[in-house]
């Protein structure tokens, strides 16, 4: 299974955020850090904001900071938040599969998929910064 650009900078963020927890963040700190797009991380940044991960505060001391402890926050819980639809295989288009009442690829695909999903439950985003110093030097090259 592959994710989302979106996912990915999305847990960047978090990540990127848990790593410096005492201080505000801006999204440009971030874009930079990862060499990624300022304007689509503010996207990314809207979306974990409305859903509670982030909190984002505008002005002048304004910036990002976690919305929630990072122990908390379980990385399958933000993909699943994050990922449209995680549906794999799609058995009705462009029409509906003739062989579909007796086949079992769907429930196989479907199985791989909560399968993954429950590998990336046993993590939370406090286990993805379980190397802050390392991460944050390598963050600074």
């Amino acid at each position: 299974m592959q994710l989302t650009r979106y996912t990915d900078y999305s847990l960047r963020v978090l990540i990127y955020l848990g790593l410096h927890a005492e201080r505000h963040v801006t999204v440009a700190e971030v874009a930079d850090a990862f060499g990624i797009s300022r304007n689509h991380l503010l996207k990314v940044v809207h979306r974990l904001s409305t859903l509670g991960y982030v909190h984002a505060r505008r002005g002048r001391n304004g910036g990002l900071t976690l919305a929630r402890d990072p122990a908390d926050v379980g990385v399958g819980e933000v993909v699943r938040a994050m990922e449209g639809s995680l549906e794999v295989i799609d058995c009705n288009t462009p029409a509906a599969c003739p062989i579909l009442p007796a086949c079992v690829l769907k429930e196989a695909v479907n199985g791989a998929r909560d399968a993954f999903l429950a590998a990336l439950d046993a993590y939370t985003l406090a286990d993805l910064l379980g190397r802050p110093r390392r991460l944050l030097r390598l963050l600074a090259d």
